[in-house]
């Protein structure tokens, strides 16, 4: 079945999203218990689109984030014992910078494949391609800062269930670097 630019049909006792190209389902998940058909009636078009935007973006999170604790990313001695080359260097989270290369090197050559994000709008990519001293000086902050905390945004925010007060006061700097780059911009 399908109904207009998203649909969704059974196959299997999984549930399968798609837009108009055949070649275009993504799997998110089997869903068997999902009541597709009650929230087909009673949702409009876009609010079904907005769902499953905002259920794809949860799930990718939640995929990220576990990646994240497994891998080690979220112990800043760990990330400080990587990032101490001088010292007692810890050289394990190596595979995972080359996992994620590897990862990123193929998950680009697909998704540049496609002439629009699988739902929908247009990709959003960075036009600028110079390097200027905004970019290199947020750049080393962002160096120092991990260096000094062992922790960078993605692992902060994965590890905020064990709120300490180092993790707290990166959130905080963190923060504030944000609200300091939106008035410097």
């Amino acid at each position: 079945m399908r109904t207009g630019a998203l649909g969704a049909t059974l196959h299997g006792g999984h549930r399968y999203v798609f837009s108009d190209g055949a070649s275009d389902r993504l799997y998110l998940a089997p869903l068997a218990r999902f009541r597709w058909r009650s929230m087909n009636s009673s949702m409009s078009q876009s609010n079904k689109s907005s769902w499953i935007k905002t259920a794809a973006g949860y799930a990718a999170g939640l995929l990220f984030g576990i990646g994240l604790a497994v891998s080690g990313m979220t112990d800043p001695a760990r990330v400080v014992g990587f990032l101490d080359v001088a010292g007692a260097w810890d050289p394990t989270l190596m595979f995972v910078l080359g996992g994620a290369v590897v990862t990123t090197f193929i998950g680009y050559r697909l998704v540049f494949k496609r002439t629009a994000p699988l739902l929908g709008g247009v990709f959003q990519l960075p036009t600028k391609r110079e390097l200027d001293a905004k970019l290199l000086g947020g750049a080393a902050l962002f160096g120092i800062g991990w260096g000094l905390s062992g922790y960078c945004p993605g692992p902060a925010i994965a590890s905020i269930g064990g709120l300490s007060l180092p993790l707290l006061a990166m959130l905080v700097t963190m923060v504030l670097g944000w609200f300091a780059a939106k008035r410097l911009a």
